[in-house]
C-alpha cells in the first residue's frame, strides 16, 4: 500500500493505494493519523477509490484509525468506498459505524456543516 495525503479546506485527505492488508500497512497508516492529532489536525478523510482490495485485517486498521481519532476529538470519514469495500463493510455491518461519502469533496463538505 502507497499512502498519500493532502490538505483540503481544513480537512486532511489520505489516499491508500493498492491493497490495505496488514502487517507494515497499520504501521503506516497509524502512524500517519498520530501525525495529524499531533499537528492537531483531526478531520481525516480516507479516500478508498486507488484501494484494489482489503481484508479483515485492512478493516481492523480502519477501525483503529477511527478510534484513534475519536478519543482524541478528532473524526474519521470514507470517501470513493468501491463496490467491494462496500460490500465487505456491509457484511460486517461496519457500515453503521463509518460515515461514507460518493466523492472527496462530499466528504470534506460533511466537516463543515
Amino acid at each position: 500500500m502507497k499512502l498519500t495525503s493532502q490538505k483540503m479546506e481544513g480537512v486532511m485527505v489520505l489516499e491508500p493505494r493498492g491493497k490495505i492488508m496488514g502487517g507494515p500497512d497499520a504501521t503506516v497508516l497509524h502512524d500517519q493519523l498520530h501525525e495529524f492529532i499531533d499537528q492537531n489536525e483531526k478531520k481525516v478523510v480516507i479516500d478508498l477509490a486507488k484501494v484494489d482490495w482489503m481484508n479483515s485485517t485492512g478493516l481492523g486498521i480502519l477501525i483503529s484509525g477511527l478510534t484513534t481519532l475519536k478519543n482524541n476529538g478528532g473524526e474519521l470519514k470514507l470517501a470513493n468506498v468501491t463496490e467491494k469495500i462496500q460490500s465487505l463493510l456491509t457484511i460486517t455491518k461496519l457500515i453503521t459505524v463509518f460515515e461514507c461519502f460518493d466523492s472527496t469533496e462530499e466528504a470534506v463538505a460533511s466537516f463543515n456543516k
